[in-house]
């Protein structure tokens, strides 16, 4: 029998029960040994305890930001290989994660060989520029150009649903049905 490679370990912040149950199964299957967080604060403390050589968060944790904690992880452990998930992709919170200190960004739904290939690929942080350049070369579809804006008003708002709406001179509730929604395509499609 064939030993099963082991990557070591790797920690999933996920405030979604079942997606976290399911993600950390396929990837112990894959060779990781996965602890699992549902929030910030317990992110921390799992990572204290194992030292994770790997962390996989996702963008929006209940109250919690994921943003908030990738410079936290970074500057905790600074060789850890982290990377954020989103079901909100814009190319502003990608931007945004980069520079906190991510490493890859993947929008859901997100497979698990699409994960351990971000965590395990040394080249995986270029995808995203890669990605980047060949969405600037087609142009944006109107309603993808309001989605970007608003995700950078929210992120220079710090998250502030109220405030955000403020500057962008619409109700709140509006603004909230806006972000309820998927992000739109990103091309056209002829």
């Amino acid at each position: 029998m064939n030993a099963e490679p082991h990557h070591g370990t790797l920690l999933l912040v996920e405030d979604d029960a079942v997606f976290s149950s399911v993600m950390g199964r396929a990837l112990r299957r894959r060779g990781f040994e996965v602890v699992v967080a549902a929030g910030v604060d317990a992110a921390l403390a799992q990572a204290r305890q194992t030292a994770p050589r790997y962390a996989v968060v996702d963008l929006k944790l209940g109250g919690d930001n994921g943003l908030e904690l990738i410079p936290v992880l970074r500057r905790g452990w600074p060789g850890m290989r982290i990377l954020l998930l989103t079901g909100y992709a814009s190319i502003a919170t990608a931007v945004e994660a980069i520079k906190r200190g991510a490493d890859d960004y993947l929008a859901k739904p997100v497979d698990a060989d699409a994960v351990a290939r971000s965590l395990l690929d040394a080249t995986a942080d270029v995808a995203a520029n890669t990605a980047d350049a060949e969405v600037a070369d087609t142009p944006l579809q109107l309603r993808r150009l309001e989605w970007e804006h608003i995700q950078r008003t929210l992120l220079e708002c710090g998250g502030n649903i109220s405030e955000t709406a403020r500057r962008l001179g619409m109700h709140r509730r509006t603004l909230q049905r806006k972000l309820e929604k998927h992000p739109v395509c990103e091309r056209s499609e002829d």
